[in-house]
């Protein structure tokens, strides 16, 4: 099976389905954000092993303690994954922060910014032609 084949594509999406509901449902670690999300999931051709790429917003501190935390309940997680999905082999997870997620939102921020910014300079012209009038 190739890496990007139609089969993989399906199973990296049902796991990444999976696994966001098995985290925000299941999971009680106190040290798992509720602002976690599974942004990707990348199951390895022979379904050995999985990347799950996750994204927390928050500090440095909650990513950090949401990592120990995700990379703690990895065993449950995969026992459940189990027991939900129906292949050969359950993938052994290992977790990747992924930045995406804030990155798209501080971007975000900044075209609002902007945006905000041009519209103050073009009623600022607005008035002034006004008032030449």
């Amino acid at each position: 099976m190739r890496k990007n084949s139609i089969k993989n594509t399906r199973i990296n999406g049902e796991v990444q389905k999976e696994l966001s509901m098995l985290i925000s449902r299941e999971i009680k670690d106190p040290r798992i954000s509720p602002m976690t999300s599974v942004v990707a999931v990348e199951v390895a051709p022979d379904l050995k092993h999985a990347k799950v790429y996750i994204s927390v917003l928050g500090d440095e501190e909650k990513k950090q303690s949401t990592y120990e935390g995700l990379r703690s309940a990895a065993p449950y997680l995969r026992t459940q994954l189990a027991k939900t999905v129906n292949l050969r082999n359950t993938p052994e997870l290992t977790f990747v922060m992924d930045q995406s997620i804030e990155y798209g939102v501080n971007m975000s921020k900044l075209i609002d910014d902007v945006n905000k910014d041009l519209n103050d300079v073009t009623d600022d012209v607005e008035d002034t032609d006004t008032d030449n009038e």
